[in-house]
């Protein structure tokens, strides 16, 4: 059961982060006007650093459970608490709890401290 809720975090976390790419490039930096244009491509590859962060850390969850080592389990899931509970905590106040970002990113949390 922990293996399952492993996989269903790092399945939710690559949700997350597909969507939080997709979502900057569609409705931020489509409308964003930020002079001059290299401080706009920083902040874009800034903001998409995160996607591919956590669609690696997705990855690491699903894969925890056939590494064979329970030695790496901990830290994979310290890990990804501590990156998507601070993404969680960011969301909620910049968004001031109104955004379901928030919400998506405690499950991953919540699902990977069931992996433990």
């Amino acid at each position: 059961m922990r293996d399952l809720a492993l996989q269903a975090a790092g399945v939710l976390a690559i949700l997350v982060a597909i969507a939080h790419g997709v979502i900057a490039e569609l409705k931020v930096f489509s409308r964003a006007r930020i002079e001059p244009r290299g401080i706009q491509r920083l902040l874009r590859m800034v903001w998409q650093a995160s996607t591919v962060d956590w669609i690696a850390i997705g990855f690491l969850l699903i894969a925890v459970p056939a590494l064979g080592t329970e030695g790496a389990r901990p830290w994979v899931i310290a890990v990804a608490v501590i990156v998507y509970g601070y993404a969680a905590i960011g969301n909620a106040v910049a968004t001031r709890g109104r955004h379901i970002g928030s919400v998506l990113m405690l499950a991953v949390v919540a699902l990977a401290l069931m992996g433990l």
